[in-house]
């Protein structure tokens, strides 16, 4: 295991953040190696390097969290400074791509875009399910040609838990005018796994779904800066062609 006091610089160029970035792709990094990249040098407490001082922010910034990421997505440049080898420009460079990253993931796709991928359906949902702190349930609504209509929240529950009815939803998508549908809702805690009372929802929507003629394409579960398909993890989609 790399040491984190020892420099970037020092290390074998498989285990350096930048080129792990280029060779793996950067959703394959730790967060402490992406903090390292923006970073650029350490030394700060106990001469750490980038990639150490990476994992000691998310420490120092976690020690209250479950989950250091949430701590990160709402820091100040003042709470920043106070980590020891935090100045003023790294501090002003994690904003920023904090900053960048969330703006990226509220842009939505263009009016009448072509939905064919699971990650086009996230984004246009991304600004209202993505970062909430309670469970909403949401649909994204299609013409024949899987062309974007529109997207809509359709409830709000808990920090654990939403309600959503079948009957509801396809009201809805029907009242929109919709021939294709994608549902989705997030998961506060970010973890993207399935609950059983989701893969049971999925069925009955699925059923509705066959009865109505109106295909839903899939169901996302999104949360903490990224999503899953239900209908790419699953064989939910198996089972009613079945």
């Amino acid at each position: 295991m790399t040491s984190y006091c020892v420099r970037v610089a020092d290390m074998h160029a498989s285990e350096r953040p930048r080129e792990r970035l280029f060779a793996y792709g950067a959703k394959n990094l730790a967060t402490a190696e992406l903090i390292a990249i923006l970073l650029g040098t350490g030394q700060g407490a106990g001469k750490l390097s980038a990639v150490g001082l990476g994992q000691y922010i998310l420490q120092v910034l976690g020690q209250d969290q479950v989950d250091p990421l949430t701590a990160l997505r709402q820091v100040s440049a003042h709470e920043l400074m106070q980590i020891p080898g935090i100045g003023a420009a790294k501090a002003a460079s994690i904003l920023a791509a904090l900053e960048l990253g969330r703006r990226v993931l509220a842009s939505k796709p263009p009016e009448r875009a072509i939905v064919d991928d699971p990650a086009i359906a996230a984004a246009a949902l991304s600004h209202e399910l993505m970062w909430q702190t309670q469970e909403r349930f949401a649909i994204v609504f299609l013409d024949i040609k899987h062309r974007l209509l529109g997207t809509q929240v359709v409830t709000i529950g808990t920090a654990t838990e939403t309600l959503a009815h079948p009957r509801d939803i396809f009201r809805e998508i029907l009242r929109q005018g919709a021939t294709r549908a994608i549902v989705a809702h997030n998961h506060p805690s970010g973890n993207l796994e399935p609950s059983p009372e989701d893969v049971s929802l999925t069925r009955q929507l699925l059923a509705a779904a066959h009865l109505l003629g109106v295909p839903l394409l899939d169901h996302l579960i999104l949360g903490n800066g990224d999503f899953r398909s239900l209908r790419q993890t699953t064989h939910l989609w198996q089972e009613v062609s079945d």
